[in-house]
């Protein structure tokens, strides 16, 4: 095919694709995932001496006492916007909420997070529980609780807002039976986690700005109590923006065309992803989310841009699939250049605007374990899964890390139609949230 033609369906390709979503193809499922798991003798019977002891048993009472309480902070949260990169209101009512639950001190790090330090007996460890306070929605977003019998209706209501309720819950219980821990514990309102918040808040935890050395970590995030995520769906995102000189459609027609490079970076690299996607090994998927730029119907673009996102369990799978992304680009933009009569060249500015890390845990880990062993003591069906969630970061790092549910019945997620329902037992969910810290934490009264 002749280079024209070639630039002539490119265009045309791009006027199919915005907000389009390109497939993906699963090559290996992991078992774990659809089928209960079961944790080690050792580990079932360290989390029925622990639930037997009778602080704990006080404490796991005073979660069901609590639960008209747990929803009325469910819902005074949920009424409190956070907006990307603006969670500040609804940290400084959780950080409020936090002291007067009875953390010995509570404070806001350089990004925004909100953290409630308990002291342990000996210090010589720390565990952290944490929920997310940012939201998807953007400012202005109308986030009034709308009940519809028994059910809750209001952006963000379950993604993320019912996890700071339930590890409020948890230090409430704590404080109310006298638990004393071995090792000190941090109950954290993480900023940044969804979109281009990019994990923000918990990278700034492990780095040197952070609350010190932690050794596990607790996610609530999501509401599937049987769930235990234990690997990290690792991402990449990037903005790519073709820029030209632009010009009238007739008056400047030979110039370079910004969306013609897009749709031929857009086809080039569609063609070699879904091939790699396709190969035998851990799963790797590709899209391109949103796509613009461009003035008018009789104007050469100045600008065409796309974001793009890439993801994989697999950090060898996903910078492959990223390589064919930056080759795509690469040779559009030369193609197109070619391809100009007169004028400037294009030019192309990639910019990375999302970066997760992926990993896995050994589902031998103890800490993994102790999850197992937690949801199966309160009748729950444990599953291993994969997801992106704030415990990448401490995956990644090789400190020990899942994810767990927030309980309670939900849908709508990221929507304005978003709603949460109690089905009588999200409480269970905050049960297990306390008997996993405390297997980690250690109870010494």
């Amino acid at each position: 095919m002749n280079i024209i033609n070639t630039s002539l369906i490119r265009a045309a390709m791009l006027l199919s694709i915005t907000g389009v979503t390109l497939k993906s193809y699963a090559q290996e499922d992991n078992p774990a995932e659809k089928k209960t798991v079961v944790a080690a003798k050792q580990y079932t019977q360290e989390v029925n001496t622990l639930a037997n002891k009778v602080s704990v048993k006080k404490a796991l009472q005073t979660i069901v006492d609590l639960q008209p309480q747990t929803l009325a902070d469910h819902i005074l949260l949920t009424e409190i916007p956070a907006p990307p990169y603006k969670e500040m209101v609804r940290a400084k009512k959780y950080a409020e909420l936090l002291k007067a639950a009875g953390a010995d001190s509570v404070w806001t790090d350089n990004v925004g997070n909100v953290i409630a330090k308990v002291k342990g007996r000996t210090g010589k460890k720390t565990v952290v529980l944490e929920g997310h306070m940012d939201t998807v929605f953007p400012e202005g977003t109308d986030v009034k609780i709308v009940h519809k019998g028994d059910t809750l209706y209001a952006p963000g209501i379950s993604d993320d807002t019912r996890a700071l309720a339930v590890v409020l819950t948890v230090l409430k219980a704590v404080k109310k039976a006298d638990i004393k821990t071995d090792a000190d514990v941090l109950f954290i309102g993480a900023v940044g986690e969804e979109g281009q918040g990019d994990l923000r808040g918990v990278k700034n935890m492990f780095s040197d700005k952070g609350p010190g050395k932690i050794d596990t970590y607790i996610a609530v995030d999501g509401t599937d109590i049987n769930m235990i995520v234990h690997r990290g769906l690792g991402s990449h995102r990037y903005r790519i923006t073709y820029k030209g000189p632009g010009g009238h459609s007739w008056g400047s027609f030979g110039l370079a065309n910004p969306h013609y490079a897009l749709a031929g970076a857009i086809h080039y690299w569609v063609l070699a992803a879904d091939q790699f996607s396709r190969e035998k090994g851990v799963r790797v998927s590709y899209n391109v989310g949103v796509t613009g730029g461009g003035t008018s119907v009789n104007s050469i673009p100045f600008e065409s841009w796309m974001e793009v996102d890439m993801r994989s369990e697999s950090p060898e799978r996903l910078a492959g699939m990223d390589k064919l992304l930056q080759d795509a680009v690469q040779k559009a933009l030369k193609e197109e250049n070619q391809l100009k009569r007169f004028g400037a060249d294009l030019t192309v500015d990639v910019k990375l605007i999302g970066d997760r890390p992926s990993g896995v845990e050994d589902p031998g880990l103890p800490f993994v374990q102790r999850a197992i062993a937690t949801a199966s003591f309160l009748h729950a069906e444990p599953k291993l899964g994969a997801e992106s969630t704030n415990a990448n970061i401490p995956i990644s790092k090789g400190v020990p890390a899942v994810t767990i549910g927030c309980g309670g019945a939900a849908g709508g997620f990221h929507s304005l139609g978003e709603w949460w329902l109690d089905d009588k037992k999200a409480y269970i969910a905050t049960q297990r949230a306390l008997l996993l810290l405390l297997a980690e934490a250690g109870v010494s009264k």
